[in-house]
């Protein structure tokens, strides 16, 4: 007999993230993960060339400083606030303390796949709610509610379809909860709405039992390689978090650099312009080839395709002939579409010129 995983680990597959290269292409247009094509601003990257010298020494294990700064940006509660190596791990920690053989766990079908993962390995029961039209959807949530419902999870905005769920309708989705039931509100995109009718869940938070928010600095703050995130909720919820997070889950240069990165509210308004402006246009484009795309508030798009000759596959192959690398979705994503993340202006010239070139021909 060999040591046997839980059961539930051999029912999920490992991630898959965003294709980094093409065989055969020694220079491509990464635009498979969602990174912001802009990077860390100055600030950002002088924290992180002032940390070398104290490298010795182990982070701070209160995570003061960027939780006070989180609070000034975000206006929240820095006692309130839990940091972790991304915001993965902090919606790890809460499906680990939350969640466990015999409950239910509610996922929005277009949540962060590594809820999944983290509710299988649990031992929890998944209970996949579907996003009509894909956008999620409170009634299909509300209705696969039970007594052993444990914790409904959404992605507002979700990925890979970019929409959002609107303040409304998410107040409405955590009132019609039954109160020992935890919502979370996985919110990596929310820095890229501008819609009036759009709230990340932080307002709600604040008044909120059974709510927690979590945030990423991945996105917006082009920190994808430090691991770097946060969650927001109620004192109760967040100081079981801190009785089971690692000392040191923030590694130094990720708490320096995301502190800098907060600061800098020149470079986050440059990186968030920059994607509003090119989304808007490249919406344009895609449709004018005739292509339909889904509305995205995010810093990617879907574009989904036909059965036909014209699929995704087709598409992807002919983006890769050009050295451009999208994400194409297949399990856990919409069938025969491709999810293209807005990068640079060049790039993004590319990939009009590339998908105007397969559509016409």
């Amino acid at each position: 007999m060999s040591p046997r995983p839980k059961p539930g680990v051999l029912r999920t597959s490992p991630y898959v993230p965003g294709a980094r290269d093409i065989e055969g292409s020694s220079r491509v247009v990464k635009l498979s993960a969602n990174e912001s094509p802009l990077g860390p601003g100055a600030r950002a990257l002088a924290a992180y060339y002032a940390l070398a010298p104290v490298l010795f020494r182990y982070p701070d294990a209160s995570q003061s400083g960027l939780r006070r700064a989180i609070g000034d940006v975000y206006g929240v509660e820095p006692e309130r606030v839990v940091c972790g190596n991304g915001s993965d791990e902090v919606l790890s920690l809460l499906i680990r303390a939350y969640s466990g053989a015999g409950d239910e766990v509610i996922v929005s079908q277009y949540a962060f796949a590594m809820c999944f993962t983290h509710v299988h390995t649990q031992g929890a029961e998944l209970v996949v709610s579907p996003e009509p039209e894909y956008r999620i959807s409170v009634e299909q949530i509300l209705a696969r509610v039970t007594a052993r419902t444990r914790l409904v999870i959404v992605a507002n905005p979700n990925n890979p379809c970019g929409t959002y769920l609107p303040a409304l309708e998410l107040a409405r989705l955590h009132s019609s909860l039954p109160p020992d039931v935890l919502l979370i509100v996985d919110a990596a995109y929310s820095e890229y709405v501008t819609a009036p009718d759009y709230d990340s869940g932080i307002a709600l938070a604040r008044g909120a039992e059974n709510l927690v928010v979590t945030h990423t600095f991945s996105k917006l703050y082009g920190l994808a390689g430090l691991r770097i995130g946060w969650g927001y909720g109620p004192p109760q919820v967040m100081e079981v978090l801190n009785r089971i997070r690692t000392p040191f889950n923030a590694n130094a240069a990720a708490l320096a650099v995301a502190e800098a990165a907060l600061s800098d509210r020149e470079h986050s308004a440059r990186v968030r312009d920059h994607t509003q402006r090119w989304r808007t246009r490249m919406i344009e484009e895609f449709n004018g080839l005739g292509l339909t795309v889904l509305p995205s508030v995010t810093n990617f798009i879907l574009i989904m395709l036909s059965s036909g000759p014209k699929n995704a596959a087709a598409a992807e192959a002919h983006l890769h002939s050009k050295g451009i690398i999208p994400r194409p979705l297949g399990a856990g994503g919409p069938r025969n579409a491709l999810r293209i993340t807005i990068g640079l202006e060049s790039d993004n010239l590319a990939v009009i010129a590339a998908l105007r070139e397969f559509m016409q021909s």
